[in-house]
């Protein structure tokens, strides 16, 4: 990360504790703070430093089995000191999904990047040729799945001035989803189309996201990501036949964080003249979450044997803690959390763990407590007659979905066992 520029926080940040003003934030560990305490304002969203290491280590494990390379979904936390933590553990780049989420990589130093989507948009193309052109070092990577993609990247780069050519993955995908050549021969198309534009564009390698593939039927969902692997595939090895690819390793690259033990398996299969590298994408497995992304994981260690040999398997790393503000009626308690703090796309939050201070030694389990409904600024707990919980008391609760917490938060602490503060990190959405 780019030590020139060096990440406070002050109290206009939410969940930062009054009066401070631009403090820095590597100093924080040294202050004392800890959640159970109340040196923080309520509600405040966390990561365990426990669950982050045990994670990176399971991953960085499963990647040694696979044989694949990450490059993990950086829209998941936008944090530059995540971004570094992974790179530190090993991860091959970052990948993100739009112009300006490059902007903030390349502010805070990241010199690889994938992003996962199309390039368009004269300001977008001219803010990346200025970009290569600024810095001989900077390995950027993006998709195309049309002709006529490939036509505007060409015209906008030469328009710009570019000086150094522009490296693209055909985008594989699938019928009535998101982007991508829904066939092989228009993905030949395209792939033709980026050769006769060489040297401005280079043809790198192929690629495409499974995690749109859904069935109710699990087996079902296998299947279809398995058969939509081997058109990637299929397509790759039609690249390869014809020269299309530029000189230097192939990507093959896809798996989000739903399927990404099928990809690793599946693309790690095909040799490519010894030219292929395979690349997958999780950006979730490094917080992991209590609800959608954990029961993916245990379907993911249901089918992958060798994930199962890694013991246990990924722990959530986030959490939301609120402050019981009422107990208007003996079955309903409101906490200080709502929409603005947590995520609700994919599921309602989960309590699981209460606190009292002074009172308790450490948080304890919360059992048939239910968040019924979400406000801006107040969860609405069902809870039963007999439940502990009072006015003043805290209220940990574990997440669906860690994208959309994340860009509630421009500062999250990280904390110990015992919820002492040890570091924090910022966010950059």
């Amino acid at each position: 990360m780019n030590a020139a520029t060096p990440l406070t926080i002050n109290s206009l940040m939410k969940g930062v504790p009054h009066g401070i003003a631009d403090l820095p934030l590597a100093s924080i560990g040294s202050l004392g703070w800890n959640i159970l305490r109340n040196d923080l304002p309520f509600p405040i969203a966390l990561l365990r430093q426990s669950a982050l290491r045990h994670n990176s280590d399971w991953m960085r494990r499963f990647l040694a089995l696979s044989g694949a390379r990450l490059a993990p979904h950086g829209k998941t936390t936008m944090s530059p000191q995540l971004f570094q933590r992974q790179l530190d553990d090993g991860a091959w780049g970052i990948t993100l999904a739009t112009v300006t989420q490059v902007q903030v990589a390349r502010h805070f130093g990241i010199q690889r990047i994938l992003l996962a989507n199309e390039l368009l948009g004269d300001a977008a193309i001219a803010a990346i040729a200025s970009e290569l052109s600024r810095d001989p070092d900077f390995d950027f990577y993006c998709l195309v799945d049309s002709v006529a993609g490939v036509t505007a990247l060409e015209q906008e780069l030469r328009r710009a001035g570019a000086t150094r050519g522009l490296q693209v993955l055909v985008e594989v995908g699938i019928p009535g989803k998101r982007c991508g050549c829904r066939d092989t021969e228009s993905a030949l198309e395209v792939a033709r189309a980026v050769q006769r534009a060489e040297p401005g564009l280079r043809l790198r390698g192929i690629e495409g996201f499974e995690g749109v593939i859904s069935s109710p039927d699990p087996e079902q969902a296998r299947r279809d990501v398995d058969a939509f692997l081997d058109r990637l595939l299929r397509t790759a090895e039609r690249c390869l036949q014809e020269k299309l690819f530029a000189e230097g390793p192939i990507l093959l690259s896809a798996g989000g964080t739903q399927y990404f033990d099928l990809v690793a398996r599946a693309l790690c299969s095909i040799d490519l003249t010894g030219r292929a590298q395979v690349l997958i994408r999780s950006g979730c497995y490094l917080t992991h979450d209590s609800l959608v992304c954990e029961r993916l994981h245990r379907q993911l260690l249901e089918r992958c044997p060798d994930a199962r040999e890694l013991g246990e398997g990924l722990r959530p790393a986030l959490e939301v803690w609120s402050i019981v503000l009422s107990r208007p009626e003996p079955t309903r308690v409101v906490l200080s959390m709502g929409k603005r703090d947590c995520s609700f796309d994919a599921e309602l939050p989960v309590p699981f763990l209460w606190f009292r201070h002074p009172g308790h030694p450490a948080p304890v389990a919360l059992n048939d407590h239910r968040i019924a409904m979400l406000h801006d600024q107040h969860a609405m707990l069902d809870v039963p007659a007999n439940s502990p919980l009072a006015v003043g008391d805290l209220v940990a609760c574990g997440i669906s979905h860690p994208c959309t917490t994340f860009d509630r938060w421009q500062f999250l602490p990280i904390v110990d066992d015992a919820y002492q503060v040890v570091e924090g990190i910022r966010t950059f959405f």
